[in-house]
């Protein structure tokens, strides 16, 4: 995600007066500004920078989705428009199928080994920001039996 394309999508939610939209975007904007405030990459921020803020709001609202209260009607609404919104401008994960794929043809030796926290350091190095962690632990474990 290219971070001048978010900046032009919240000022296209600000016009069209959507103000649910606009903060959500907002949010994404800031945290991205924040993280590469914190990496020293302020000026010129790469696409890569801005799709690991995007995947830690999109984990942030889906827990905060998961852990909302069932009786809270109003706030399940609005913290599932937030993960739509933001699901919007994440980078596409891999399936399960592909993340095993890709770890039977690209790591052999090391699954041969069925050493898990081998496996999981290789490939975690891998594909991070490609794949959710919990997919990969998934296969890793399916693997190591």
């Amino acid at each position: 995600m290219n971070f001048e394309t978010l900046q032009k999508d919240m000022v296209a939610a600000m016009k069209a007066k959507d103000k649910a939209r606009k903060e959500t975007i907002s949010s994404l904007v800031s945290a991205v500004k924040k993280l590469a405030i914190d990496e020293g990459k302020r000026d010129n921020i790469p696409d890569e920078l801005v799709d690991r803020a995007i995947i830690k709001e999109l984990k942030t609202a889906k827990e905060q989705l998961d852990t909302c209260p069932d009786n809270r009607t109003d706030l399940k609404e609005e913290y599932s428009f937030r993960v739509n919104v933001i699901t919007e401008y994440a980078p596409k994960m891999m399936s399960e199928d592909e993340v095993k794929e890709y770890i039977t043809s690209n790591f052999a030796e090391i699954v041969a080994t069925k050493n898990k926290g081998m496996i999981m350091k290789s490939v975690m190095a891998e594909l991070k920001g490609k794949a959710d962690g919990k997919i990969i632990n998934n296969v890793v474990a399916g693997l190591c039996k």
